[in-house]
């Protein structure tokens, strides 16, 4: 299963702002830490339509830093990437 690091900043008004380095597309948030995790989830995944519809292969999840928490993809998700930058390699 991929896992992808994220960073969970607390937003001014309230909330938490979710940031991927390796997918800068994945923006999201969420009014607790509870439900940013779970719409970091989501956003994630969806970014990853971008790369399929774009036909870009999906940058591999970096090394986890300081701040950062993995988010990871579901398992049939991970595989779709993993077989989606495979099937790039070879054409």
């Amino acid at each position: 299963m991929l896992r992808y690091p994220a960073r969970f900043q607390p937003f001014e008004e309230g909330g938490f702002v979710v940031t991927f380095r390796d997918i800068p597309e994945a923006i999201t948030q969420g009014d607790t830490i509870d439900e940013a995790v779970i719409m970091a989830a989501d956003a994630l995944a969806t970014a990853m339509d971008f790369y399929f519809e774009d036909q870009r292969p999906v940058p591999p999840p970096s090394a986890v830093e300081d701040g950062e928490e993995l988010v990871a993809l579901s398992e049939s998700m991970s595989d779709k990437v993993l077989a989606f930058n495979e099937a790039l390699t070879n054409t």
